[in-house]
């Protein structure tokens, strides 16, 4: 009976891991792929990393490792990589699709490390969920993972965000096993996987703060002595702590060694000095300069230069289209509402279930003394410790003025579907069952919860119907509540729905229809994207803007819909107002005749 939990939600993965593979295949490279690629067959091929600093190393070098064993053309002698100042955009592109290479291969390669480590992250989901909540919560939880849209549709990319979700939960699972008996075994493991996780994505560094706050909290719930005992075992699980975080240290050290080797140091100085020379406070900055300054501590300083560009980036925000709106300084309101669309309306009818039963138990809960609420949290850690996590991870991320994708609390899923999975496997199989009889054994354990063993089999039905149907286009993927993928664009675009993703898709109507001439707006990056366009459109299309004027009568205009939502939306928060020319005024009236994928819309000039 072990196995079966376990075959079953092997072949919910590997549905998981079909759709994702399959609905990739026809994909161009989004917004940030081609920074990510460069960057990381730069760094397995040439020990640089002087490309993409802003972000880690390993999901990069991940997706670099299997394009290093293919015959590919990456020149030194360009402006991107020897006279730019962190080239991404312009080196990336240019190995991707204006060296000679096959952009296709690239793609391809680079991307299916991304897809085993989704896999990887739902394997761990279930082996996890199963240890502390029993195989049901495992299989649900697995399913959510496995048929979510937006899991799916982020596995399939070279970007940092399965890598944050696969970092976060195994950072919170290995604290929960160390925390319970922190012997030195568990230590070492802890700072092991602690210096992973911080060369996954920089937002993992949030796990120094939980960290601290959990073990503080395990501290209250345990103690039972005097004031002065309280504090030495106090010191000494935080000094064990601090020791993880050394043994952490040593690891991304050790990573970001390999990174820095061929980097010569001169240009290592030059380029942090360049792109954090405005960084506040200045002693940090400081810091770097000096641990760059010196070749032991060099690999840190390109560590902390990391941090501080993507600090200095979440503070600055990013302007984003939400809502028929257009700011930089971000929406309270942005992250509940993406989730709430972007999701199955299955999954959210689940937690919503999932949260009134958690609500009934505390009502009827005999005693709700502090002592009680002590008791549960010690008994039951791991849930406290998820629980802690989403709030956390949702109330930092509300406050972010960064709105540009629900992949920002992607992170957070995982513990939301082990969660909601937990709760709903103890109402569907409560626990022991008490009979007097055979007869009595079988009415309560297989008849009696027979209704809710239908009504959560129909919802999982419509949740995997609902993804299935959803193929190829994951990413641009809204509920019912949204009025589907074809309207979810007028609630948020950017990696909720046109990142680019389509380009490919509007080559193959332009190759269905050889006597048409595409004027093009394409939101791909500007050197990045330029090259993308000539790679698959060739002399078929012509680059076009709004001040341009409209395209000839006749002819067709094709436009990313993530740059006509932003034009056509009002500013607000102090975010200038535009020049009404480049904000297309003559579209306005107009219909699309069509779109190529989901996310570029396609119009017929009159």
């Amino acid at each position: 009976m072990k196995t079966q939990p376990r075959i079953i939600a092997g072949l919910v993965l590997a549905l998981g891991f079909f759709l994702a593979f399959t609905s990739s295949w026809n994909e161009s490279a989004i917004f940030d792929e081609t920074a990510h690629i460069g960057a990381g067959y730069s760094y397995v091929t040439q020990r640089d990393m002087r490309l993409n600093p802003e972000h880690p190393p390993l999901v990069k070098d991940l997706a670099g490792l299997p394009l290093a064993f293919l015959d590919l053309k990456f020149p030194l002698d360009t402006k991107g990589w020897d006279q730019m100042i962190n080239g991404q955009w312009d080196q990336g592109g240019e190995f991707i699709f204006s060296f000679g290479n096959d952009a296709d291969l690239i793609l391809r390669a680079a991307r299916f490390p991304i897809m085993l480590l989704a896999l990887l992250t739902g394997i761990f989901i279930f082996c996890w969920t199963e240890r502390q909540f029993g195989s049901i919560a495992a299989l649900l939880a697995t399913f959510f993972w496995a048929l979510s849209p937006t899991v799916i549709a982020h596995s399939r990319y070279v970007t940092t965000d399965i890598a944050a979700s696969f970092g976060f939960l195994i950072g919170i699972a290995v604290f929960v096993w160390f925390i319970k008996t922190p012997t030195t075994r568990r230590i070492v493991t802890l700072g092991i996987v602690f210096g992973i996780t911080q060369v996954l994505k920089f937002s993992l560094f949030l796990l120094i703060p939980i960290y601290i706050v959990l073990a503080g909290m395990w501290l209250l719930v345990t103690h039972r002595g005097r004031i002065k005992d309280f504090f030495k075992n106090a010191f000494v699980l935080y000094l064990k702590i601090g020791c993880a975080f050394v043994i952490g240290a040593g690891v991304i050290w050790t990573i970001y060694l390999w990174h820095v080797w061929d980097y010569p140091q001169e240009r290592q100085l030059r380029d942090a000095q360049t792109l954090v020379g405005t960084f506040r406070p200045q002693a940090i900055a400081k810091l770097d300069y000096w641990l760059i300054e010196h070749r032991a501590t060099r690999p840190l300083g390109q560590y902390l230069l990391g941090v501080m560009m993507v600090t200095q980036r979440t503070a600055g925000g990013n302007s984003a289209y939400f809502w028929g709106e257009v700011s930089a300084d971000g929406w309270a309101a942005y992250f509940p509402t993406v989730y709430l669309l972007k999701e199955t309306l299955a999954l959210h009818i689940f937690a919503i279930l999932a949260l009134g039963l958690s609500l009934l138990r505390i009502m009827r809960a005999r005693s709700k003394s502090l002592s009680s609420i002590r008791a549960w949290i010690h008994t039951h850690f791991a849930v406290f410790a998820s629980i802690f996590f989403v709030a956390f991870y949702w109330a930092s991320s509300i406050a972010n003025p960064l709105n540009i994708g629900v992949r920002h609390v992607l992170p957070t899923f995982p513990f939301i579907y082990i969660l909601t999975a937990r709760q709903l496997a103890l109402w569907i199989l409560p626990g022991t069952v008490i009979a007097k009889n055979k007869i009595s054994l079988i009415y309560q354990s297989l008849i009696r919860p027979l209704p809710k063993i239908l009504f959560a089999a129909l919802m999982l039905i419509w949740m995997g119907s609902a993804t299935i149907s959803s193929w190829p286009h994951y990413l641009s993927y809204y509920n019912e509540l949204a009025g589907g993928t074809h309207n979810g664009w007028y609630f948020a675009t950017d990696s909720n729905y046109d990142w680019g993703q389509d380009l490919k898709r509007l080559r193959d109507f332009a190759l269905a229809n050889p006597d048409e001439k595409i004027y093009l707006h394409y939101f791909g990056g500007s050197a990045a994207g330029d090259a993308a366009q000539r790679y698959w459109l060739g002399n078929q299309f012509s680059p076009w803007y709004s001040s341009f004027g409209p395209p000839p009568s006749g002819s067709i205009f094709a436009i990313s819909i993530n740059e006509l939502a932003g034009k056509w939306a009002k500013p607000i928060g102090g975010f200038p107002a535009g020049d009404p020319k480049d904000a297309y005024p003559w579209l306005r009236g107009l219909q699309p005749f069509g779109r190529a994928g989901t996310a570029i819309f396609l119009y017929r000039m009159p």
